[in-house]
């Protein structure tokens, strides 16, 4: 399950976004949130991904 929460984010001549992804712990069954800044290319490969 993810959560999508992506900010722009720009540093010089790069651009860049911070996503966010709720991931459900299979043990205890609490969600966690992961976090991630990377290009705007790779935001949806990385929240399809499990885990």
């Amino acid at each position: 399950m993810a959560k999508k929460a992506v900010a722009s984010l720009q540093t010089g001549s790069k651009r860049l976004s911070k996503a966010i992804k709720m991931v459900k712990s299979p043990k205890t069954g609490a969600y966690t949130f992961v976090e991630s800044i990377m290009s705007p290319e790779q935001v949806n490969d990385w929240l399809s991904k499990q885990g």
